[in-house]
């Protein structure tokens, strides 16, 4: 199996775990940057993590976008409320349920700031999510001008809070219904075999962008569902539509970002 972005020399890139504070708390997260010094000044990339939390595949996704020149942040948006226990998939969706939109906005800013901050850090900051990750992505486009681009890779719930719910306290507002307010060019990445979010879904963003004038591609992977750039779940990963995925993903963030 080949993995889209695979890293063959992690002697070419640096990581380590760090905090960093968002609103008094602590947020947690995982770092990794190039090691070479010509590689800098570099810009950087947030990668959020799906509804299980901050687990090893999306350290390794952070150290791929390291691996070819990018600072990369994969930060735990479980911080504040504590992660759901590994396997717990109940657990998650109540831990999840407890992380509010607006809170959520203001913790991944102050990621942005935090990338930011770092010695050789150029000052442009991409954001990638992944299923929950690519809802919190998209939301953030829509309502901070801290982004300088944005990838959603099918993220859910873009209509409604929840299965029972349009909108809850947690989620006072549909996704959908922020999309005119897109503050950066977005790229966003869904299966054509996914039972959610579905293609009709992925249309309906689409038709909305374009309404209103954003810069924004929308692309349906064929053959390809849920989570199909997830290596540590086989009967996840495509690795055909994986691989066109990576490509696709740094072309866009090369273009968006200056890399």
């Amino acid at each position: 199996m080949a993995v889209a972005g695979a890293v063959t020399d992690l002697e070419a890139i640096k990581t380590t775990d760090i905090t960093f504070e968002s609103d008094g708390a602590s947020m947690e997260g995982y770092l990794a940057g190039p090691r070479a010094a010509s590689a800098y000044p570099a810009p950087s990339i947030i990668v959020l993590h799906g509804v299980a939390g901050l687990g090893d595949h999306w350290k390794d996704l952070a150290r791929r976008f390291a691996n070819v020149g990018y600072i990369a942040l994969a930060p735990s948006l479980y911080s504040r409320v504590g992660s759901p226990p590994p396997g717990d998939q109940q657990a998650a969706f109540a831990k999840a349920a407890q992380i509010t939109d607006p809170q959520a906005v203001r913790d991944l800013e102050a990621a942005a700031g935090f990338l930011r901050g770092q010695g050789g850090a150029s000052g442009k900051v991409g954001l990638i999510g992944f299923s929950m990750g690519g809802r919190f992505t998209l939301l953030t486009a829509c309502s901070s001008q801290k982004i300088d681009a944005a990838v959603d890779c099918w993220g859910g719930f873009l209509n409604r809070a929840n299965p029972q719910a349009e909108t809850t306290p947690a989620r006072p507002v549909r996704v959908l219904d922020l999309v005119d307010k897109l503050h950066c060019p977005l790229f966003a990445a869904f299966g054509a075999d996914d039972p959610s979010p579905t293609p009709a879904e992925a249309e309906e963003l689409g038709k909305r962008l374009k309404a209103a004038g954003k810069e924004a591609t929308i692309k349906v992977y064929p053959n390809a569902g849920h989570n199909f750039l997830m290596d540590v779940a086989p009967d996840n990963y495509r690795e055909v539509q994986a691989n066109e995925l990576w490509g696709d993903v740094l072309s866009f963030f090369g273009k968006s970002l200056g890399r």
